[in-house]
């Protein structure tokens, strides 16, 4: 096929086991970095997705336990707690002229990948997806919607725009967006609130939402007025009514770590949130009692 792209995947899980399978489906060179178990499996089964979005299908994929060659595009798609022994995986003379995305939640990952790989190749991306790992190679993808928001200050505009129209070929709404840091504070102003509060909480959005409505209010203001400082405006009406318009029973990627007693993103996210406020000396009360007693919990 014409433009036909080599993407390496590190961390085929919930998000990066769908975006391969959908890439190869495609017509694209797919290579997914992952332990050599799960590399066997998917060399063996390849990737299998359940969606309502893009149906249930299999798609073939290679995989490594590192790259060796190569790619146009690496994704970063695991968990940040899991960042600094996944990127043993990427060495940076192979990587080479590619694309480095990472689909991370938080906004601090960006400067960790630019001081290790070439920095005007550093794109962080926004991807808004529910998409759950049920055993490797097995993906189940919930939400309706894949969305994602490339960005990267520094990286040829030309770069972006040939990934996005690949990514939106393969079935996702993929844009290019012209600020990073207002991409990367817009979902970490709207992650926050949910991950801390049903996390602390234990409850799923709606019942979060209606119980402890006053201190998601005070969280949303609280991480509106650090995302401004920032210098990524963030509106906290349009926060509560996206909150508002979730479905019932839908839970932060947080309180499921929680639950299934995984490491939590509570650093990336509440610890990251409060750094940048002691910065730009914004007082954030709430946001700190939360991330208190998440670790006080063994969090």
């Amino acid at each position: 096929m014409a433009n036909r792209h080599t993407v390496a995947v590190l961390g085929p899980g919930g998000t990066g086991g769908l975006l391969a399978a959908l890439l190869s489906r495609s017509g694209h060179r797919v290579v997914c970095l992952a332990q050599e178990g799960t590399a066997d499996t998917l060399r063996r089964t390849g990737i299998t997705v359940r969606s309502a979005q893009f149906g249930d299908f299999t798609a073939p994929v290679e995989a490594d336990t590192e790259l060796r060659e190569p790619v146009d595009t690496c994704l970063i798609t695991v968990k940040h707690t899991a960042l600094g022994a996944a990127l043993t995986r990427i060495p940076p003379a192979a990587l080479g002229d590619a694309l480095l995305v990472p689909l991370l939640n938080g906004v601090e990952h960006p400067a960790t990948l630019r001081a290790r790989y070439r920095p005007d190749r550093v794109a962080p991306a926004v991807i808004r997806v529910e998409s759950t790992r049920l055993a490797p190679g097995v993906i189940e993808h919930g939400s309706p919607f894949t969305e994602i928001d490339l960005a990267g200050d520094g990286v040829p505009h030309a770069r972006l725009d040939a990934l996005a129209a690949v990514l939106t070929t393969a079935g996702t709404t993929a844009r290019v967006v012209g600020d990073e840091t207002a991409a990367l504070w817009a979902k970490m102003a709207f992650l926050a609130p949910f991950a801390l509060l049903t996390t602390r909480y234990g409850l799923p959005l709606d019942e979060t939402r209606t119980h402890h409505r006053d201190e998601l209010r005070a969280l949303v203001a609280e991480t509106t007025a650090v995302s401004r400082a920032c210098g990524a405006p963030a509106d906290p009406a349009q926060a509560l009514t996206r909150y508002d318009a979730f479905p019932p029973g839908a839970k932060s990627s947080m309180q499921r770590d929680a639950e299934a007693g995984r490491p939590l993103e509570l650093d990336a996210i509440g610890g990251a949130l409060l750094r940048a406020a002691e910065r730009h000396r914004v007082p954030v009360p709430v946001t700190a009692r939360l991330v208190r007693e998440l670790r006080d919990a063994g969090h």
